[in-house]
């Protein structure tokens, strides 16, 4: 599967990155976020979240674990797993009552969920850079491929 990798010159673009991938996600899917503290992954949820059709204050889910939101037919749920401790913690989420048709799942710090999550479609790596971020963007599915696909001449552009 293809690989792409991008300097992103700051928060704006990554926004504006996450507003391109927004359209591409109306049957659902999972992303896991990955990246320091800091380096945007809230910020992509909330850009993405914000282009889907969410309306209001889009809250981390840095203590609640999930915040989920619902756009015409697709359901939404954002997990921030920096809390975690131990993938066990998941049992209690429900994350297999999740899954389904017409579901996208964000998950920020997933290396804390271990085996207990699902595969994602796509992997978002964020990382510092002297001006901005850099991403890495890794496709692990058809969708995922897909998505990138669509979106990765912007990303060139960026």
């Amino acid at each position: 599967m293809t690989e792409l990798s991008v300097h992103l010159a700051d928060e704006a673009a990554v926004a504006q990155w996450a507003q391109s991938l927004a359209p591409q996600l109306g049957q659902g899917g999972i992303i896991h976020l990955y990246g320091e503290l800091g380096a945007g992954k809230t910020t992509f949820a909330r850009a993405l979240l914000q282009a889907l059709g969410v309306q209001g204050r889009i809250k981390s889910p840095t203590y609640s674990l999930i915040e989920s939101y619902a756009v015409d037919a697709l359901a939404i749920h954002h997990l921030d797993l920096y809390r975690i401790a131990d993938p066990g913690e998941l049992e209690w989420l429900g994350l297999d009552e999740l899954l389904g048709d017409h579901s996208l799942i964000l998950i920020e710090w997933p290396e804390r969920g271990g085996s207990e999550l699902p595969a994602p479609d796509l992997i978002l790596q964020l990382a510092h850079a002297p001006a901005g971020r850099d991403l890495v963007v890794r496709p692990l599915s058809a969708w995922g491929e897909a998505w990138l696909a669509a979106t990765s001449p912007l990303l060139s552009t960026a």
